[in-house]
């Protein structure tokens, strides 16, 4: 289902939100739009964390995408494609996956790949990664590996689909940091590189997939304003850009062409469900009260300028835990939520400390949820993370609500992993429910019928329990120079298009 809008024009009547003023006197570039196009210039508008291969982000993940392959590869509907696998197959439960790797996969420090390297880069990406951790190994041949989980894993598939892998070599050497050992696409050009701004890396000429990438160098810039980011791909120094609702008319008006994505659910997420960090969260009143100042018909139509949906659950719209008929329980009330508040009592608030980033839309979120929970007497400090530990310090657990548009999968099972169960990557809190375990049991042991069916009852739960603040899905929207051509979006997190969709 998508709701048709009207788009806004009148003037933002939410407090605090101003215009956003487009920055002018950008000059042009002479390589990005010049000639026969053999170079692709895209804007980031975050830093990728560094430069290993065991803490690459999959949001704006170009730099990985360049440089490293993955044992599987999903489409735009999160179904499995070979990679480095050629073949592979799971055992009855879904908690062992044996891969046959390709033949003749070379990486960019001559080593050739074999079940040494799957197993280094497992076991390195799972000292940081709960999803790769505790993994036990059987490889008979150097093209054969088998790799059992502790427990099964519905959404294996995507679980293959995510890790980089490198070479054993670099990775025993220490070395996988600073060298980028990698069998994809692109090499890394670390002297015409300069982290933090700009990443440059030259084609692959031994890849084994090399016509799926037509460029011979990819640029990646770091453009973390995002009005800055369209006024360089007006002037031709990039190619294309994430954009936003107040830059995406501005983008359109000088011509470039405009891919509207729908992956996203901005929310806040309630992680410390039993009060063990800040005790007034562990009252579901408090959690409730924290939905309702949130007037989300408002949110969509004025702080989104009309390119949105108002949202009251988590999941996105046709996945299989969406839940098709639900009323918004929590309806803007802020006399209702101020009355819980003190029910709970909590009437004085509290303080809260919420991250700030760069390039992930908080300069438009963050001063009207700073407003609206201000309502509650709820103070919230503004804590900028910054740098190559910004992303492990935000997930660490210090900062139990953060804000955050996160993209929704189809596979709504990806979904409950990552941000219910209590090991789930944004459940920053990890605090156990027997309720959600129970249903997650079920879903791991049922049959199809039955599985979309707790998957729908763990939705509910979140939502009667508060778990989240749902505010919006917001239309995404990357803008693009029309000489260069995007004809598949294959991210199945509909965020943005992957490497392999930019085409001449």
């Amino acid at each position: 289902m998508r709701i048709t809008r009207r788009r806004v024009t009148a003037a933002l009547a939410i407090p605090a939100l101003a215009t956003v003023a487009m920055l002018s006197g950008c000059a042009p570039s002479s390589g990005a739009t010049d000639g026969e196009k053999d170079t692709l210039a895209l804007g980031m508008t975050a830093d990728i964390p560094g430069l290993s291969f065991t803490i690459q982000p999959s949001y704006q993940g170009w730099f990985a995408d360049a440089v490293w392959d993955t044992p599987l590869n999903c489409d735009e509907f999160g179904k499995p494609l070979p990679q480095l696998a050629e073949e592979w197959e799971y055992n009855e439960d879904k908690s062992a996956v044996t891969l046959k790797l390709r033949e003749g996969v070379k990486f960019s420090d001559g080593s050739e790949l074999d079940a040494a390297d799957i197993e280094a880069s497992f076991n390195a990406i799972g000292e940081s990664n709960a999803r790769f951790a505790d993994l036990t190994f059987d490889s008979p041949d150097p093209r054969t590996i088998t790799v059992t989980w502790p427990a099964p894993i519905p959404t294996i598939d995507l679980v293959l689909c995510e890790p980089q892998i490198s070479s054993s070599e670099a990775i025993a050497a220490g070395k996988d940091d600073t060298t980028v050992v990698g069998s994809g696409p692109y090499l890394y050009d670390a002297a015409a590189s300069t982290q933090g701004s700009s990443y440059t890396l030259t084609k692959n000429p031994d890849y084994w997939d090399s016509e799926t990438y037509p460029y011979d160098k990819l640029v990646l810039k770091v453009l973390a304003d995002s009005t800055a980011g369209v006024n360089a791909l007006k002037t031709g120094q990039i190619d294309g850009i994430l954009a936003d609702a107040s830059t995406v008319d501005e983008a359109k008006s000088s011509g470039q062409e405009i891919v509207t994505l729908r992956g996203v659910t901005t929310r806040l997420l309630i992680t410390d469900h039993n009060g063990e960090k800040i005790p007034a969260l562990g009252d579901v009143r408090v959690r409730q009260a924290m939905n309702m100042v949130f007037d989300r018909d408002a949110i969509a139509e004025q702080l989104y300028r009309g390119y949105a949906d108002p949202a009251s659950q988590i999941f996105r719209v046709g996945s299989d835990a969406y839940i098709e008929d639900l009323v918004d329980p929590y309806p803007f009330d802020v006399e209702k939520a101020k009355s819980l508040m003190t029910e709970a009592g909590y009437a004085d608030g509290f303080t809260l400390q919420i991250p700030f980033f760069e390039g992930q839309n908080h300069d438009l979120l963050f001063p009207y949820v700073t407003e609206q929970l201000a309502l509650l007497n709820i103070t919230v400090e503004q804590v900028n993370l910054t740098g190559p530990d910004a992303i492990n310090n935000l997930l660490s657990g210090e900062f139990p609500v953060p804000l955050w548009q996160l993209g929704n999968y189809g596979e709504s099972l990806r979904d409950i992993k990552d941000y219910i169960l209590t090991d789930g990557i944004w459940n920053v809190s990890h605090q156990p429910d027997a309720t959600v375990d129970a249903l997650w049991q079920t879903i791991l042991t049922a049959d199809d019928e039955e599985r979309v069916a707790a998957q729908q009852e763990i939705n509910q739960y979140v939502v009667d329990q508060a778990w989240f603040v749902p505010m919006a899905y917001p239309d995404g929207f990357y803008a693009h120079n029309p000489a260069v051509k995007i004809p598949t979006m294959s991210d199945f997190s509909a965020l943005h298009p992957l490497l392999r969709d930019f085409q001449k």
